[in-house]
């Protein structure tokens, strides 16, 4: 699945969330994936928060491996760690950058790194695993 095929799946399966997030680009066994944040995601202290950063890297992973399997939404989390690192500003984009480091039959893992917009810092880094459902 390409960038366009990728937010449409987003916008038609996932139309609750779709409007916090776009896939900037997608090339093999990597995406990029931006979050747009409101002030629902902010917490105390004016940043993004926690949960918001978990979201963006297991939706950011997930398409990757959509990206390259094709649309099958049953493809579920199955482990997830997260390192938070810095404070990322509210009113800043946040881009999060995958890298697939397996794709098997069953199982997929990626890595995930999260930067404001501007800044080569990253602010979190995640590792998930993911159930790839049978065929049929």
């Amino acid at each position: 699945m390409d960038r366009n095929a990728l937010n449409a799946f987003l916008d038609s399966d996932f139309a609750e969330v779709a409007q916090m997030f776009r896939v900037d680009a997608a090339q093999d066994n990597a995406l990029t994936l931006r979050l747009l944040p409101s002030p629902a995601h902010l917490r105390p202290g004016g940043t993004v928060s926690g949960p918001t950063l978990f979201a963006l890297s297991d939706v950011a992973v997930y398409l990757t491996i959509l990206s390259m399997i094709g649309p099958k939404a049953l493809t579920v989390t199955t482990n997830a760690s997260m390192d938070f690192m810095r404070k990322p500003p509210a009113g800043v984009d946040l881009l999060c950058e995958t890298r697939l480091l397996k794709l098997g039959r069953v199982l997929a893992v990626g890595d995930a790194l999260i930067f404001a917009e501007g800044d080569t810092r990253p602010v979190a880094r995640a590792s998930m695993t993911y159930s790839i459902p049978p065929e049929g």
